[in-house]
């Protein structure tokens, strides 16, 4: 069917009346969720049923090293959860039902960590990113319980990095999709300068959106940071959505800075 709908003839009472039928494209956007270090997949189920209601594929999974996997949390690396997110974006796209062209992929923390690097082997339309974290290049094939020792992160994560200086930025960089980036105000693991660092790395993005959750910490582990971070994450998902009809459109990139605070 073409974007302008099936042209037909409606039989009435007085005669014929001249009609236009548009039908649901059968493939529908995908939505990956990635959860943190320490995190599972049940923590983005809510979202992800709302998500559904929305029309969306979403699935969220559990990494190597977290739930049933949990034996290996001392050994995994930063590699294996790696290939942990490609694996589950190669599902996601290949589901019958979704559009690859229309794939959304959420992270917080490691996992936003994570997601950021996917987009280097991965097409992904929409990039949404709760306080991304941010690891040196360095020992990469190290454990990534270690990295925070062998790593002096608290240090590097206060001060801003450019994007040439670190794998994750660079990726960054060369990203041509939407962005959502969320902070927490009262964050300690990801502080301030560490998102700074990933805002500026977007350079060609399509479109690049800020939210803050007001008293949040990392975890957001008061319900009310919970219902906030969902409540952005329709919000944002669902106008991408609304304008998805602009995927793959040779349009400058713009930057659209919105700054609040939830």
């Amino acid at each position: 069917m073409s974007s302008d709908g099936d042209q037909l003839r409606l039989h009435m009472r007085e005669g014929e009346v001249a009609g236009t039928l548009l039908v649901p494209a059968s493939l529908r956007p995908g939505v990956l969720m990635v959860h943190g270090w320490g995190g599972n997949r049940r923590q983005y189920l809510e979202v992800a049923h709302q998500l559904t209601a929305l029309g969306c594929v979403c699935l969220t999974f559990d990494l190597t090293g977290h739930s049933a996997t949990s034996a290996r949390r001392q050994d995994v690396t930063r590699q294996e959860n790696l290939d942990d997110v490609t694996a589950a974006y190669d599902f996601l796209a290949a589901h019958p039902q979704v559009n690859e062209s229309a794939i959304a992929v959420i992270g917080s923390s490691y996992g936003g960590y994570l997601a950021a690097l996917l987009t280097a082997t991965r097409r992904v339309a929409w990039l949404a990113l709760r306080a991304p974290a941010l690891y040196r290049d360095r020992d990469w094939d190290a454990p990534k319980q270690q990295l925070a020792r062998l790593q002096d992160l608290p240090h590097y994560r206060r001060t801003v990095i450019a994007p040439d200086a670190n794998r994750a930025l660079r990726t960054c960089a060369c990203f041509p999709g939407d962005v959502l980036i969320v902070e927490s105000e009262r964050d300690t693991i990801v502080p301030r300068p560490t998102l700074t660092s990933y805002r500026r790395a977007f350079r060609v993005a399509r479109s690049l959106s800020y939210r803050m959750i007001a008293n949040a910490n990392h975890a957001l582990s008061d319900h009310d940071s919970q219902r906030a971070y969902a409540a952005i994450l329709i919000e944002w998902i669902s106008a991408q959505l609304l304008n998805s009809d602009a995927l793959g459109r040779d349009a400058p990139p713009q930057a659209v800075e919105e700054p609040e605070a939830v």
